[in-house]
This record gives structure tokens, sequence and C-alpha cells, in this order.
């Protein structure tokens, strides 16, 4: 008599259970088209690699997708939302974060460099971290992305703030930040070459590298402020008694002393000039920077220039609040030709999401952009919503998407209303719709924390579209993570950089086009990989540089490097010309990545030796 014998589940089948938990959504894509809508709905990365919109599955399920040619259909429509999301990042910038950090750096008594290497480099670079840190169980080449976003940031976004606001450059804090820039990614490199694993020692060196960067930052600033005190005491005593040759002489090199210390004391908040750059003429290339007067904002006229104490409390509210969520300017439509105003349609959008969610302050403006209706409003909608959207976006595990979580996660908003609320109250009791009250500047904060997640996700966004994108098209992961998503994970800094400089706010910029590429290399990439190595995952060179990592690096270190001689060449005027020459730097860098990936040209890295399956060859 046959007796059954017991099935023993081995190693196979555990995998098979685990299918739909571990498959890349990916892989729907070698499926055929009819078959892709099931796959999708239930392999579970789907889920958890959503942003905001789950796009294999809207291509998939809700466009039904069927043949190569509607596939090209859906993925020009996704190009012209990526258009979309971009015309909302440039009006987050543009508008509420720039004088954001503007109030903020004022509030910090910080100058413009220090603010520069600070608060807008870590704003800017602060996502690729955390997005990094969110995907840290993916397998990518971290220090090869973070070179190239590197790359990206310090020659694109520099080039373009060289050649949209020529200015003149602070000579020993750029030498210092370029020099710091070099020193961190050859550091990190050496750490990667010099062993097959990375000990954890190297990880709290680069740390160390970073904290005493910015102290040798904040301590210039003290020791500028400690020597313009001493110089001003030394004028005050060369002023008394009569006045000889000897003292008229070291007067005139006190008071330059005294111009150059008072130029890097604090960030001063400027009237907003209305002419923009001249890229029509050819000359405009190679002029070198003209003289620019920055005129100082008097914050207590544009705060008290419609005051009226006449009027009541509550006059003209409902009218400034159609008048701020208008979302086209009518007098700019009658003005504009049919490419401006398309431009504004487009822009619909993104100004009722951000009128609604982002507090104004604003300086330059009539009221400090103070709407006493809709700030009320705020107070209360900009916590909830925010605690809404993350607690929905963490709590997300795979099994369904984000944003089908959110009428779960709706009772933790409820609870910041019995705060906002009274707060809401005894503001529109207390305050006038014609002039902000003292506490207006509180509002900077729910401003800056606004557009930083409005950055965010923007950002992360666009680089989820073209992910999607490069997959369907079946290009390499890390050509992509080299080149495309580079240069979109990036697009945060650089319209912020470019933003800040067409601000009147070119040295904060550019500060941050070298410090933002310092904190990506030295903090954001050893930070992952340092996690990496917590959970037990390897971190060796090879897994980390990738194909393109020593391209990339190398690349780096030329062009900063190149930036070092230009500036001291030339006298540290930031032409338009250098400005064209790091972009043109870029797309060297490019069309390297490109024949690499065409297999053209070989890369600087090295090739895996060939092990043999049995035995020895």
């Amino acid at each position: 008599m046959a007796t059954e014998e017991s099935y023993v589940p081995n190693a196979f089948d555990a995998e098979f259970d685990n299918f739909w938990d571990t498959v890349s959504c990916y892989a729907a894509n070698t499926f055929p088209f009819e078959e892709r809508c099931a796959f999708v709905a239930s392999a579970k990365d789907c889920n958890r690699s959503t942003n905001v919109l789950p796009y294999m599955r809207i291509m998939a399920c809700d466009l039904n997708c069927v043949n190569e040619f509607e596939q090209v259909i859906f993925l020009a429509l996704f190009m012209g939302l990526c258009y979309e999301i971009l015309v909302l990042l440039i009006h987050v910038c543009n508008k509420y974060y720039s004088p954001a950090l503007k109030a903020v750096s004022r509030f910090l008594c910080m100058n413009e460099h220090v603010a520069g290497v600070t608060l807008l480099a870590f704003g800017n670079s602060s996502a690729d971290l955390f997005s990094n840190l969110a995907s840290v169980n993916a397998n990518v080449p971290v220090f090869a992305n973070s070179l190239a976003a590197a790359l990206f940031v310090s020659m694109v976004s520099g080039g373009l703030i060289c050649y949209t606001s020529p200015f003149k450059m602070n000579a020993y804090e750029s030498v210092r930040d370029i020099l710091f820039l070099i020193f961190g990614s050859m550091l990190l490199q050496y750490f990667l070459a010099s062993s097959a694993h990375v000990p954890e020692t190297s990880f709290i060196v680069m740390f160390l590298v970073y904290i005493f960067y910015i102290l040798v930052n904040v301590v210039d600033v003290y020791l500028i402020r400690r020597a313009l005190k001493t110089t001003n005491a030394q004028i005050d005593a060369l002023l008394v008694g009569e006045m000889t040759p000897e003292k008229r002489k070291r007067l005139s090199e006190l008071e330059r002393n005294q111009a150059i210390y008072t130029r890097d004391m604090e960030v001063e908040i400027f009237e907003r000039t209305n002419s923009g750059p001249n890229i029509n003429k050819i000359r405009y290339t190679t002029l070198r920077m003209g003289r620019s007067t920055r005129i100082s904002l008097d914050r207590k006229a544009t705060r008290m220039v419609l005051h009226n104490r006449a009027l009541g409390r509550n006059w003209g509210l409902f009218k400034d609040l159609f008048i701020a969520l208008r979302p086209i300017n009518c007098e700019k439509w009658r003005k504009g030709n049919i490419i401006k105003r398309a431009f504004m349609l487009t822009k619909i959008p993104a100004v009722i999401i951000c009128c609604i969610y982002i507090p104004l302050v604003d300086y330059e403006l009539d009221k400090h952009g103070w709407n006493k209706l809709l700030n009320c409003i705020q107070v209360m909608l900009n916590p909830a919503m925010s605690i809404m959207a993350i607690k929905a976006l963490l709590s997300s595990r795979g099994n369904s998407l984000w944003y089908v979580a959110m009428g779960e996660e709706a009772i933790y908003a409820m609870y910041s209303l019995p705060i906002t609320v009274p707060i809401a109250v005894f503001m529109f009791i207390q305050s006038r719709t014609d002039v902000p009250p003292f506490y207006h500047s509180v509002f900077t904060v729910m401003n800056l924390t606004g557009s930083m997640f409005m950055i965010f996700i923007c950002a992360t966004e666009i680089d989820k579209v073209l992910e999607v994108i490069g997959h369907i098209l079946k290009v390499e992961d890390d050509f992509m993570g080299a080149t495309v998503k580079a240069c979109t994970g990036s697009l945060g800094p650089l319209i912020a950089n470019v933003a800040m400089a067409l601000h009147g706010y070119p040295r904060m910029a550019y500060a941050s086009a070298i410090g933002g590429p310092f904190f990506t290399v030295v903090m954001s990439a050893s930070t992952v990989m340092h996690v990496k190595n917590l959970f037990g995952l390897p971190v060796s060179e090879a897994n980390q540089t990738g194909n393109y990592g020593l391209n990339a690096f190398i690349f780096l270190n030329l062009g900063v490097f190149s930036t070092l001689l230009w500036s001291t060449t030339l006298g540290f005027f930031a032409r338009r010309s250098v400005g064209i020459f790091s972009i043109v730097f870029y797309c060297i860098y490019l069309l390297f990545a490109i024949l690499i990936h065409r297999k053209v040209i070989h890369s600087f890295s090295v090739d895996l030796p060939v092990k043999a399956a049995f035995g020895d060859i």
C-alpha cells in the first residue's frame, strides 16, 4: 500500500506567497496590455510607490490602454501634467518661498551667504534626503545619484544665476565653499573605495565635516561683526582732534573696510525691480556686470500704506477675499498677447491651490500680503490639511492608495481645530482689514513650511512621472538616475535659487548653489548609506557608484574647480558668459552619459570580474 508523502514547502513557495508584496509595479510593462490592469491592481508596490497619482493604474485601468499608439498618447498627457506641476512649482518659489526665506533670514540676523548655505540650501536639498530615506530599501546607487544632482545644481543653477543676475561674489566665502565641496566629495569617495564594507565611523566623520562647515560660516559672520565694531570705534577715535594727512589716509582705509564689513552684515529687504534681463540682445551674454542700485524697503510704509482709521475694522472684507482668490489679473489679461494669456490660464490651478493653502507674508507688498478673512481661514485649513495629508502618506502600507486613507485620517485633522478655531476667531475680532496685526510675521512659519511641502510634492511628482515614462520606454535605471532624475529632482533648488537671484539676492542664491550640493553629497548621501548599513543592506563602492558614479564624480570636481579658476581670474565678478560656460559644461556631462549608455565609450567605472558558474576558467 502506497503512502502519500507530505509536501514540504521550500524557498520558492515562500517567494511566490510574497510575490505581490515584493514584485515591482513596473513589471506590468512586460505583460500584454489586457492583463496589466489586473497586475497593477494586485501589486502592492503600485500603491507604495505612488506620490500623488497612480500613473500605472491610471494608464492600465482607468484609461484602459490597449496598444502602443494609445500608450504614446497617454505619455504625452503625462508630460502635459508635468508642465502643469512645473508651473505650480515656479509659482510657489516665486510668490511664497522666496519672500518667506528673506523674512526668516532677516529675523535670524543672517547675512546673505550664511542664509544661502543654511536655510536656502537645507530647504532645497532636504526633499532629496527625505525621498531617499523613504526608499532606502531600493537598490539604487545613492552616491552616484547624489553626485549627479550636485553637479546639476552647481553648474546649471549656478550658471543661470550668473546669467540672469550677474553680481560681485563674496571672494573668501565662495573659495571656502568650493574647497569644502571638493574635499567632501573626495573624502566620501575615498571611504567607499578604501574598503569593501564602509564602517560606521566614516559616516560619523562626514557628519562632523558638515557641522564644521556650518560652524566656520557662523564664526565667520561673528568675526565680521566684531571687526565692524572695532573699525567703527577706530573711526570715531580718528575723528577726534585735528585731522592730519596720516589720519586722513588711515581714515580712508578704515572706511573702505567698513563698507566691506557692512555689505556682509545682515539680509536687507529690498524694493523689487520690475525690469528683467533683456535676453533678446546678443551682447547681453558678454556684458560685464553693471552697477545696480538696490533700495532698502521701508517696511513701515508698506505696512501702513492703506491704513485709514475712518473706515470700519471689516471694511472691504469680502472684496479683499475675492481679489486674493481671483486667479487672473484683469489688467495683465488685457495687456497680454495670446501666449501670455495661455500661460495665465495654465496658472489658474496653481494660483488657487496656493492661495487657499499657503498664507502670504511679503514685506514688499501693500499690507505685507495681509488678507483678514483669508488668513483666518488659512489658520484653520493649513494645519488640518497638512496633518491629514502627511498622516495618510505615513499610514499607507501598500494595501490602498494614500488618498483613499485620507477619509480615515480626517479625524486627526479635526484634532487641530480646537486649537486653531479660537485663534482664528480671536484674529477676526482683534484685527483690521487695512493693516496687518503685530503678529502677522508669525504667519511666515506656515508660509515657509507650506512652501517647502508644496515644493517637495511638486519635485517628487515630476520625478515620478518621468520615472514611469522611463520604465515604459525601457530606459536603464542607472542612466535615468544620473541624468533625467538628477535634473527633475533638482528642479526645486534650481527654481528657488533663480527666483532668489531675480528678487535681488544673487549672493544668497549662489551660496545655495554650492552649499546645497555640499549638503547633498556630505549629509544626504552619507545619511542614506548609514541607514542602509543599519538595515543590514550592503554598502560598497560598486553598488553606490554604479556605471555613472565616477563619471559624475570627475565632472563635479572639474566643474567646481573650473568655477574656482574663473572666479579668481575675473576678480570674482560673475559674468553672464561664465553662466553659459557652466551650462555648456553640464551638457558635455550629459553627452558623456549618453555615449556611455549607447556603449560608444566606456565609463570611468571599473568592470566587475567575471566569475565562472562551475569550476575554474
